[in-house]
């Protein structure tokens, strides 16, 4: 058995980035630094003085879901815009990181989690002696909303499995599916460089109401009617269930553990997949947190730990 892959891990070494929010356009400067075991994933706003600025990332302090998710603490100081971040901890195994942020929505890179996934890579991956936590699935919870629906349900082994389907009326993107059995390596190569879409026809509305004023074309894939605006096209075939996917890798983090699950997603956003955990969180008898290694294979070979986990830059 890998006893790595059992226990908690945090960033070797501190690392920053600078980028625009997009939803406020403002230049965001944000750090992320290791963090002790058992502290979780933790915002901390730099720019606000005098009152508690640290705000958990978890299900209890999520305090909008509209275009994207944002926390938020008693005192009303708040972080939007995370999923994309926490799609990235989430898949590369980080269950402890602190993140310094001078502004109130994270830098959308290049509206995908590649950017993060790459400072995770360079920062170096440290293994620490304590157990890992998951949330395995009892039994089925689902939630409803119109057209759209989000399920867990039990799965056998010790994975959280995906599947996720959009529809569109735009025929350039229309029915996609896209399935996920997450781990570093599926995320990183198949989901993570998968862009946050708009359409051209809504950007005048959501400036209005103080969205999307730092989205462009560098950083959302814009589509007008049945066209893909982005001069370099798409990513990936299906990059829009692909990213639908990518975020929510990143709204179920927000479950505090990594899922012993089957996940499904049809037509549905980050409201969903957390009104979805507020279900679950609702009824003890639909899940219960485990230590990760006791879902572990009893035939799993057994190898040597190591320090720490690095990963080359290049």
């Amino acid at each position: 058995m890998n006893m790595e892959k059992y226990m908690q891990k945090t960033i070797r070494h501190e690392i920053s980035c600078v980028g625009t929010g997009l939803h406020t356009g403002n230049k965001i400067s944000m750090t992320l630094k290791p963090a002790e075991p058992n502290t979780g994933i933790v915002f901390h706003r730099t720019d606000i003085a005098g009152q508690d600025a640290y705000i958990p990332a978890h299900h209890d302090y999520v305090v909008d879901t509209r275009m994207c998710t944002c926390i938020g603490n008693k005192d009303g100081v708040r972080v939007a815009t995370i999923e994309h971040l926490m799609a990235a901890i989430h898949a590369m195994g980080i269950n402890n990181l602190l993140i310094d942020i001078n502004g109130p929505e994270t830098p959308v890179m290049d509206g995908s989690s590649a950017p993060f996934v790459f400072l995770i890579e360079c920062a170096g991956i440290k293994v620490q002696r304590v157990p890992v936590k998951a949330i395995r699935i009892l039994k089925p919870v689902t939630f409803k909303d119109g057209d759209k629906e989000v399920t867990l349900r039990p799965v056998s082994g010790e994975n959280l499995k995906m599947h996720f389907e959009i529809d569109f009326e735009a025929s350039i993107i229309g029915h996609q599916e896209a399935d996920l059995t997450l781990s570093a390596s599926n995320f990183k190569n198949s989901f993570s460089r998968a862009r946050t879409f708009g359409f051209l026809k809504d950007i005048e509305m959501l400036r209005s109401v103080g969205l999307a004023r730092g989205g462009s074309l560098d950083n959302a894939i814009l589509v007008n009617d049945n066209m893909i605006m982005n001069k370099d096209g798409l990513r990936y075939k299906n990059e829009f269930a692909r990213h639908k996917m990518l975020d929510a890798v990143g709204d179920l983090y927000m479950s505090g553990h990594t899922l012993i699950a089957e996940f499904s997603g049809k037509r549905s956003g980050h409201t969903q997949t957390n009104a979805l955990l507020s279900a679950m969180f609702a009824d003890n008898s639909c899940y219960e947190i485990i230590d990760l290694m006791s879902a572990a294979p009893e035939d799993e070979e057994i190898t040597e730990d190591k320090d720490d986990l690095r990963a080359v830059c290049a």
